[in-house]
């Protein structure tokens, strides 16, 4: 009699921590509904997607800080970022566990991934958002590490994630290349990670077509300036010309120049001959934000006004 009647009071309990956790989910949204990153946990699959990890460790049995668990492989939709219960779906499964905690009962270790220095999910959700509201700062899993060479702190959103991504792949791009010192220009910028090995890529094929010309291996600064003068700046005037940038708000000039090529490549496989100058203002047409007549109008007299002043 005494067990079913603990049972039954620790299956109320489950019922009221529950309700209390998802009570506080709630506020926690509403705190930050004017930026709702802030409140979202993160998705395993998008970070490994923007960190594109090479490798794969296994780490064995840890003791796990709970606050360094920032994330889910599957269930990041479920929880919030303090991995409190958003849904009610949430409700049996979740009082279970914590009948379990409160009967003292041991349950099986949570199996996580660690990258960047943070935990991510992989199996045992539950777990840690019944230990994480009841304020249990450690808890026992079984990690598998991934590398990086990005670190991730427990506040970080998605689009943090991905601006360090972009500032660590610039830092790596100027220093390897001398990009700064050979051009002068410091303001090759992104808003997706991986365009600098875009760039990069480019300059190679264009170093290619130089050498075509040369009896001798040019060096790849040579071909990297001859890239910035004379494939780069011609784009980026274009983009300036034809006002694209109030077309694309958000986006960067770089953006905007690796989108070109690559639309001006598939017009001229399509078509043939075809001008850098109408490849960018059919993409700046085609793809803009703002794709209606005015634009249309403002976008091709900025067009005549460039040749005007060319000529």
């Amino acid at each position: 009699m005494i067990n079913v009647g603990n049972t039954s009071i620790n299956r109320i309990q489950a019922l009221d921590d529950f309700n209390s956790a998802k009570n506080r989910a709630f506020f926690s949204r509403i705190q930050h509904f004017m930026n709702t990153d802030r409140d979202r946990l993160l998705s395993f699959h998008d970070v490994k997607e923007i960190l594109k990890p090479k490798n794969q460790v296994y780490r064995g049995m840890q003791v796990v800080p709970i606050r360094l668990i920032v994330g889910s492989e599957g269930r990041y939709r479920d929880f919030n970022k303090a991995f409190l219960p958003r849904r009610n779906h949430l409700r049996a499964r979740w009082m279970r566990v914590d009948e379990a905690r409160l009967g003292d009962i041991s349950l099986p270790a949570i199996q996580l991934y660690e990258i960047g220095g943070v935990y991510f999910v992989r199996d045992g959700n539950h777990r840690v958002s019944v230990a994480r509201s009841q304020g249990i700062e450690q808890i026992d899993a079984e990690v598998t590490s991934l590398s990086s060479e990005i670190s991730i702190t427990p506040q970080m959103t998605s689009d943090e994630l991905k601006a360090a991504v972009i500032d660590y792949e610039k830092k790596i791009f100027y220093e390897q290349t001398d990009f700064g010192e050979l051009t002068g220009f410091y303001d090759l910028n992104f808003t997706m990670p991986g365009r600098y090995d875009v760039i990069y890529n480019h300059i190679l094929v264009h170093k290619y077509y130089l050498n075509e010309k040369k009896e001798e291996e040019i060096p790849f600064s040579e071909a990297l300036v001859s890239w910035y003068r004379n494939v780069y700046q011609p784009i980026a005037l274009i983009i300036k010309e034809q006002w694209m940038a109030l077309n694309f708000p958000g986006r960067s000039t770089g953006d905007l120049y690796v989108w070109i090529v690559k639309h001006w490549d598939f017009l001229k496989k399509k078509y043939g001959a075809y001008s850098l100058s109408e490849a960018a203002r059919d993409f700046s047409i085609k793809y803009g934000q703002n794709r209606n007549l005015l634009f249309r109008i403002m976008a091709a007299a900025a067009g005549r006004i460039g040749k005007f002043f060319q000529k």
